[in-house]
C-alpha cells in the first residue's frame, strides 16, 4: 500500500515568485463567522501556471482577492502572501496599491464591470501605465496601440479610441488583458476569464493569455471551472472545497490518477466532446457545507461515497502520496486531503468504481424510426427581422437588422434537438419567435401539427400552449421569490383549469418527486434551495401541463458541474420515461453533444449545417463547425496540448448586411485557401443547404467537399 508523508519543499528548488503559507480568510454574518478560506498554501514559480477549480463557494476568488489586497476591511485575514520576498499582507492600501497593476495583473470574469465605460479603452490603458512608470502621454498612447495588438484586436490604434460599448464581450475581455499586463507584471491572475464568452472567443481568449504570459515571463493563477481549460492551460491543479485545498498535482497527473473522491466526481460529472457513449453522468450529490462553525470532519463526508467512520472523526490533513509525481512542472507532488486517498486507483478502491456506474436509460421513441415519428415542431423559412433606428425625438429607420433569416428545421418525437452558435447568431430569437405562438414575418411555424397562422382564439392558443413549455436559464431569476414550491408548480395547473385543492396537491407532490425533489419541501420558498435544485423547480413547473415539446434555453449554463450533472441526466431521464421532445439551446457544445440526436448550427441568423449529433461532430463539414468544435477545451491535458484547433479572426460581420454571398467569409480559413473564382463565388452567391449524398446531414458551404477530402 502507498504510504502518505507531510508534504515538504524539496532541498535544492527554485525560489518561488508566488508564496502562500497558511492562508485563512473569515467574514462576519448574522449566523456567525464565515471561514472562507481555510488555511490554504501553495507555491508558484515564474513562467508557471497555477489552476484553482472547485464548485461555487470554494474560496477560489476569495483567496485570489486576498493575494490582491482587495478584500473589505471587515474579512479577517491571517497568514502569509509572499511575492518576491515581501508579505503582502503586511502592507496598508496605499503601498497595496502599487503593487496591483505593477506587480500583479488582475483579468477579472465580467469584463464590462472591469471599464469604466465614460473613457477611452487607450485613456484606460494609458492611465495605468502612467500610475505605475513615468512616462510621456504620447508614449503611454504608443504603448497602448501596441498592447492592443498584442491581444489582437484588429486596427488598434483606431479602436484604442473607442469606447467598451462599442466592443464585443471578447474584445472587451481582450482590453482587460492588455491593461493587466501593461506593466510587465510578475503574476497575473485570471478569475473566471472565460465564463460568458463564446466557444470561438474562449479559445482566442486563452491564446492570448498564453501569448501576455510570454511575452511578460509572468506566472498565472487561473481560476475556472472548467476543467478542459485547466488542462491545456496549467502546469499544476489545486481543487479546493469548503474553503480549503484537497487535492494538488502536476495537471497530467491529476488528470491521470486522481485521489480524492471529490476530485474523482467533479471529472465524472464533465460531458465529454471525446466520449460518444453518451452514459448517464456521475453527479456529487448534496450541496457543500456551510462555512460557518464546521465540525472537526472532513467536510467531503456527506458527499462522499467511499465514506467511513474515521472520516467523520477529524479532518484530514494535505498530505502527499509517496511515489507519485516526479517533480516537474507536469507532474508535481502529488497531495489529497483523504485518509483513503493510497487505496485509490482510477477512480476505484479494491475494483470497485467510487461512483457506481448509473443504469442504462430505455428510451422507447429511439426504437421507431425517425421518419415514422410525428413531428411535434417545424419551422418553414422563418423570418424574423427588427428595424435599425436612428436619432432622438424623430427616429428614422436607417436599415434592418436580420436575427433569424430563412431557417427550416424540424424536431420528431421524443428527440433533442440541440441549437448551437456564437451570440448573436440568432438564437433566443429563434425560440422567441417559436414561443410567441404568432405567425413569423415570413414562412411558418407549427406546433404539435398546428400552424400558429391559424390560431385565431384564445383557446386555440392556450391549448397549444399546453403542449409547448420552456425552462429558462437562470432558475433564480424566472422563479417568483414571493411564492412557495407548492404555489409556483400549482400555478400553470390552475391556468389549465385545475382548481380542487387536493388534487392539486397531489399533482404538486408528484411533480417534484418526478424531478427529484421531496415534496415535503412544498412550502419552502426557491432561496431555501440551491440553484440545481431550482432549476429542477424550473423542469417540474415547465412539465406541468404535461407538454410534448421542451424549449430549453442555456438550462445548465449558470451550474457548477457536478450540479449541472445532475440535471443533465434529469433531462435524459424525463425523455426517455416521457417521450419528451427537447429544443436545447447552449453554448456549450460537450453538453449539446452528451444530450442531442440531432444538432442545428447557425451563424448571423442561418442554418449552416444540421443532421445527425454523431455525423456532425465525427465529420463536421462547414468550417464554422470546425472551428466551434475545435475550440472546446478537452478534460484531457495529452489530447488539449497536442490537437489542431481552428482560431477564428475577426468579429461577426453587421447583421443588417443581406446582400448575396456567405456570410462567413469575412472569417472563413477555407476561403484564405481558395482560387480566386472559388472566392468570387462564395462572396456572391448565397450557400444553401446541400445533402452531399445523405439527406439527413445538410451544409451550407460551396466547397465543404474540398474540406472533407483534405480532411480525409
Amino acid at each position: 500500500m502507498i504510504e502518505q508523508r507531510a508534504v515538504m519543499t524539496k532541498p535544492g528548488t527554485q525560489q518561488p515568485l508566488l508564496s502562500v503559507r497558511d492562508l485563512k480568510v473569515a467574514f462576519p454574518s448574522e449566523a456567525g463567522r464565515v471561514d472562507a478560506v481555510r488555511g490554504v498554501s501553495f507555491d508558484l514559480h515564474r513562467g508557471k501556471t497555477l489552476g484553482i477549480v472547485g464548485e461555487s463557494g470554494s474560496g477560489k476568488s476569495v483567496t485570489s482577492m486576498a493575494v490582491m489586497g482587495l478584500l473589505p476591511d471587515y474579512a479577517a485575514v491571517t497568514g502569509s502572501v509572499t511575492l518576491g520576498g515581501e508579505n503582502l499582507l503586511d502592507l496598508d492600501d496605499r503601498r497595496m496599491s502599487k503593487v496591483r497593476g505593477r506587480s500583479i495583473g488582475m483579468i477579472f470574469q465580467d469584463p464590462l464591470s472591469s471599464l469604466t465605460p465614460i473613457f477611452s479603452i487607450g485613456s484606460q490603458i494609458v492611465e495605468a501605465l502612467q500610475i505605475h512608470q513615468d512616462i510621456s502621454s504620447a508614449a503611454a498612447w504608443k504603448r497602448a496601440v501596441e498592447l492592443l495588438d498584442l491581444v489582437g484586436i484588429p486596427n488598434p490604434d483606431r479602436r484604442a479610441k473607442g469606447f467598451p460599448h462599442e466592443f464585443s464581450g471578447g474584445m472587451r475581455q481582450r482590453a482587460v488583458i492588455a491593461m493587466a499586463i501593461a506593466n510587465d507584471p510578475d503574476l497575473i491572475i485570471a478569475d473566471e476569464p472565460t465564463t460568458a464568452l463564446d466557444v470561438t472567443v474562449q479559445a482566442q481568449i486563452l491564446d492570448v493569455i498564453k501569448t501576455a504570459q510570454r511575452e511578460t515571463g509572468a506566472a498565472v493563477i487561473m481560476i475556472t471551472h472548467d476543467l478542459g481549460v485547466v488542462a491545456g492551460s496549467a502546469d499544476d491543479v489545486m481543487v479546493m472545497y469548503a474553503g480549503r485545498a484537497v487535492e494538488r498535482a502536476g495537471v497530467d497527473e491529476l488528470f491521470t490518477r486522481p485521489r480524492m473522491p471529490y476530485t474523482i466526481g467533479l471529472m465524472g460529472a464533465i460531458p465529454r466532446l471525446d466520449d460518444r457513449a453518451r452514459d448517464a453522468l456521475t453527479p456529487v450529490h448534496g450541496t457543500p457545507p456551510l462555512l460557518v462553525d464546521l465540525p472537526d470532519a472532513c467536510p467531503f463526508a456527506a458527499r462522499c461515497p467511499a465514506v467511513q467512520d474515521a472520516c467523520r472523526e477529524a479532518e484530514p490533513a494535505l498530505l502527499a502520496i509517496a511515489g507519485d509525481g516526479d517533480g516537474d512542472g507536469h507532474g508535481g507532488e502529488h497531495s489529497a486531503a483523504c485518509r483513503r486517498a493510497a487505496e485509490i486507483d482510477d477512480g476505484a478502491i479494491g475494483g470497485e468504481p467510487i461512483y457506481p456506474v448509473p443504469a442504462e436509460r430505455e428510451d422507447r421513441a429511439a426504437a421507431v424510426p425517425r421518419e415514422d415519428r410525428p413531428k411535434v415542431l417545424e419551422l418553414s423559412g422563418v423570418t424574423k427581422t427588427f428595424p435599425l433606428t436612428k436619432g432622438g425625438l424623430l427616429k428614422r429607420q436607417v436599415g434592418t437588422v436580420f436575427a433569424v433569416n430563412g431557417i427550416d428545421l424540424d424536431i420528431r418525437e421524443g428527440e433533442t434537438l440541440g441549437l448551437v452558435g456564437e451570440s448573436g447568431c440568432g438564437k433566443t430569437t429563434t425560440l422567441l419567435e417559436i414561443m410567441g405562438l404568432t405567425p413569423p414575418e415570413q414562412g411558418a411555424i407549427a406546433v404539435c401539427g398546428k400552424d400558429t397562422a391559424d390560431l385565431k382564439r384564445k383557446q386555440d392558443i392556450s391549448a397549444v400552449r399546453r403542449d409547448i413549455q420552456m425552462v429558462f436559464q437562470d432558475p433564480m431569476g424566472a422563479l417568483d421569490p414571493r411564492m412557495t414550491v407548492y404555489d409556483i408548480l400549482a400555478e400553470p395547473l390552475r391556468a389549465v383549469g385545475e382548481r380542487d385543492k387536493k388534487t392539486l396537491s397531489t399533482k404538486v407532490a408528484e411533480l417534484m418527486e418526478l424531478v427529484g425533489l421531496d415534496p415535503e419541501h412544498r412550502d419552502r420558498f426557491p432561496a431555501a434551495f440551491s440553484g440545481g435544485q431550482r432549476q429542477r423547480i424550473g423542469i417540474a413547473r415547465a412539465l406541468a401541463t404535461r407538454p410534448r415539446l421542451l424549449v430549453l434555453d442555456e438550462p445548465v449554463s449558470a451550474l457548477d458541474v457536478s450540479v449541472q450533472a445532475g440535471v443533465i441526466n434529469l433531462l435524459n431521464d424525463l425523455k426517455a420515461e416521457l417521450g419528451l421532445s427537447y429544443l436545447f439551446v447552449a453554448h456549450d457544445l460537450s453538453v449539446v453533444c452528451h444530450i442531442s440526436d440531432r444538432v442545428a448550427v447557425m451563424y448571423l441568423g442561418r442554418i449552416v449545417e444540421i443532421g445527425d449529433t454523431d455525423a456532425v461532430f465525427d465529420n463536421p463539414r462547414h468550417p464554422y463547425t470546425k472551428a466551434l468544435l475545435s475550440a472546446i477545451p478537452l478534460p484531457d491535458p495529452v489530447a488539449e496540448r497536442t490537437r489542431e484547433r481552428v482560431v477564428l479572426k475577426g468579429d461577426l460581420p453587421s447583421p443588417t448586411d443581406d446582400r448575396p454571398g456567405c456570410r462567413f467569409v469575412s472569417r472563413c480559413p477555407l476561403h484564405l485557401t481558395l482560387s480566386e473564382p472559388q472566392r468570387e463565388k462564395c462572396r456572391g452567391v448565397t450557400p444553401q443547404l446541400t445533402g452531399r449524398g445523405d439527406q439527413d446531414h445538410l451544409d451550407a458551404c460551396h466547397f465543404a467537399d474540398l474540406t472533407a477530402s483534405a480532411d480525409n
